[in-house]
């Protein structure tokens, strides 16, 4: 029953990853969000059905099989292994990837946490020969961030990371204007007598910046070709 004190609960990150493609979680999420208040015991059985379906889509989207006896668990770990949380630059930093793996654990002990209350106070779980603890709002509401914080993750991760994966392929030799620009402004790099061109350490060694760099060049190049042609068309007699 609804106490008076929960508010509507509006779940930010399931409903990014229903915008982003995952259309069949909206009935869950919509019923997630209703049961904190107004069903509490069907709040744990929603929010771990709502990670389930996710890990499973994400799971498919990549094409990677599954079994339908899968639990929760195991279904989370397939995902997190299929996915890369750190960006591209930063996948050889094992500090950070150590502190990010203890960001995932702290994660799959909450998803464990919602499993088993689930399975304790769930009000459409297993069958019980005995009455059911009865949990509150409060309670759900832990239970639904919890699993919303799981989802959302998930779902950001999968969809930055196939964006990327979707870009445009970087070309150095087709930018040769930019790498000009590049080592004019810089010196050479010289490594035991091997000279390395600024250009092509930035190019290799940190991409995305070149990306965001050649993209702000070419904007740049283009705003002075206008202007000349504005002048140009001034300058007619």
């Amino acid at each position: 029953m609804a106490d008076g004190l929960t508010p509507k609960l509006i779940l930010i990150g399931a409903r990014e990853a229903i915008d982003g493609g995952m259309e069949h979680i909206e009935d869950q999420v919509l019923a997630l969000e209703d049961a904190v208040a107004t069903n509490p015991g069907l709040a744990f059985d929603l929010a771990k059905t709502v990670i389930e379906s996710v890990c499973k889509a994400v799971l498919d989207e990549r094409e990677i099989p599954w079994k339908r006896e899968d639990d929760l668990p195991r279904l989370f770990k397939a995902a997190t292994q299929a996915l890369p949380f750190l960006p591209p630059e930063l996948s050889d930093q094992a500090e950070i990837r150590k502190s990010l793996a203890q960001t995932l654990n702290g994660l799959h002990t909450a998803l464990q946490g919602i499993c088993e209350l689930r399975n304790q106070c769930g009000f459409a779980s297993h069958g019980s020969g005995s009455v059911r603890p009865a949990m509150e709002a409060v309670q759900a509401l832990l239970a639904a961030g919890a699993a919303d914080a799981i989802v959302g993750f998930l779902n950001r991760v999968h969809r930055q990371d196939r964006a990327r994966a979707e870009e445009p392929r970087l070309g150095y030799e087709t930018n040769a204007e930019f790498n000009g620009w590049i080592d004019e402004l810089h010196d050479p790099v010289d490594i035991l007598g091997e000279e390395f061109q600024p250009s092509r350490i930035l190019f290799e060694m940190a991409p995305r910046p070149y990306r965001t760099y050649l993209g702000e060049f070419n904007l740049q190049s283009a705003l002075e070709a206008i202007d000349d042609e504005d002048r140009a068309t001034d300058d007619r007699p």
